[in-house]
């Protein structure tokens, strides 16, 4: 062992440093206050039950100082029997070396020492008792005030993030829909339009807003709700989203289409799923068609379905299975397309017509002339085709006097003009004829 203050090599069963004279110190000084603070710090690490100002440091400082006093005393007992020997070695060298006075001031430092340890043994313990009392007391009140300060900034930000999230777009529409369901419609409404005012780009609160409009019976003004704020808002996919909801669950899929048909093509194609293209026709409305035709349809949907009289066609009308026919005439074909959503395309419609070549003007005999004997005159009437004529100068029509057989050409003179009429009550071009009949 060395000594501490002079680093001198210090025999085994030594008590006293032989160069400095310093007394070794076998067993530290005791400090209570060492095992409280670890009792705390291992009371804090192991999460144990208690907090850590229950401990008891009442009883454990008794119990500290008794097993300290207890230490020490054994201490100084054994440190008393060494110095005995030492010192009795110690004066039977010097009597021989130097005489009896080194003994007796080896003696006196020995027992000065011992009397300076036993001196100060109960001064310095209720000194360590009020440091350990102070130490918790400050610690008590430093947790005290962390406890408190953090209770209030908990509080402070609950109460801020109530607040915020109360007035927040969710918030209004989570107490628009507690209040609708309790039945108060008009509170609803105004948490549901402050929502809007917030973030009117979003669709949540349009649709909550429009369900207030359908328990009052008023689906128009539902209707227009989301018409007005397609209009202010006509890029934001969301509200358009909101619209499609509100016609689907009104079963008005048709206006679907209404509405995205001019929306911007990124819009489109966003909600592509809604997007129900009408079909095409195989033949072109602009072309006069001289015979019967075949009229084709097709479409990238599930079902096509049209109408021929000129009515818009939904889901009920005659569905299409093989190509229409187009018969002599004028017939209006409108028709649409459901796609595999449900919605049915805006109608497609288109006008054709048919018109049959038609006869040149009627061949009418005799020829004009004088003539001055009874004749009569004929019309040559071909298939599917009706005769008309007049005498008086004017241009037959469907009106004009019917022919059903031969004339008996009148006396005198006679402007004779006949007409055919087809089955679609087209006329073809008008036959004259200038009689002069002279009996002798």
């Amino acid at each position: 062992m060395r000594c501490t203050n002079c680093g001198y090599e210090i025999p085994d069963g030594e008590l006293y440093c032989k160069r400095c004279g310093r007394e070794i110190r076998i067993v530290p000084d005791y400090n209570p206050l060492d095992d409280v603070l670890t009792a705390q710090v291992k009371g804090g690490i192991d999460g144990g039950e208690r907090p850590l100002d229950d401990y008891d440091y009442e009883q454990s400082y008794t119990s500290d100082l008794r097993r300290g006093e207890a230490q020490r005393a054994e201490r100084r007992k054994k440190e008393q029997t060494r110095s005995m020997r030492h010192t009795s070695a110690m004066s039977g060298k010097t009597a021989r070396t130097f005489g009896t006075g080194r003994v007796s001031r080896g003696t006196g430092t020995a027992g000065r020492r011992a009397s300076q340890g036993t001196g100060n043994m109960n001064p310095d313990r209720e000194r360590r008792r009020r440091m350990a009392e102070k130490k918790r007391e400050m610690k008590k009140r430093l947790r005290r005030k962390i406890i408190i300060g953090f209770i209030i900034l908990i509080a402070a930000l609950a109460a801020a993030v109530f607040f915020l999230y109360r007035n927040s777009y969710a918030g209004q529409i989570r107490q628009g829909n507690r209040a609708f369901s309790e039945g108060n419609y008009e509170e609803a409404e105004n948490f549901f339009n402050r929502a809007v005012d917030k973030e009117p780009k979003r669709g949540e609160a349009y649709t909550a807003l429009s369900k207030v409009y359908l328990a009052r019976d008023d689906e128009d003004g539902a209707e227009k709700l989301f018409l007005n704020a397609l209009e202010s808002y006509p890029d934001e996919v969301p509200v358009y989203e909101a619209c499609i909801a509100f016609y689907v669950d009104t079963e008005q899929p048709q206006e679907v289409s209404a509405i995205l048909e001019d929306a911007p093509e990124d819009v489109r194609s966003e909600l592509s799923e809604y997007v129900s293209e009408g079909p095409t026709f195989s033949l072109d409305d602009s072309e006069v068609f001289d015979d019967v035709q075949q009229l084709s349809l097709e479409s990238d949907g599930e079902a096509i379905y049209y109408t021929t009289d000129g009515s818009d066609p939904d889901t009920s009308s005659q569905k299409y299975s093989e190509p229409i026919q187009i018969p002599e005439g004028t017939t209006t074909v409108s028709a649409i397309s459901v796609n595999a959503a449900g919605i049915p395309s805006l109608p497609v419609v288109k006008e054709y017509t048919v018109e049959f070549p038609i006869e040149d003007a009627p061949a009418v005999t005799p020829s004009t002339g004088q003539y001055e004997q009874q004749t009569q005159i004929v019309i040559q009437v071909p298939e599917g085709y009706t005769a008309y004529y007049t005498m008086d100068k004017s241009d037959p029509t469907e009106k004009s006097t019917k022919y059903t057989g031969p004339i008996d050409m009148p006396e005198g003179n006679t402007i004779f003009k006949a007409v055919l009429v087809n089955g679609k009550g087209r006329l073809t071009g008008v036959t004259t004829r200038n009689y002069e009949l002279v009996l002798n």
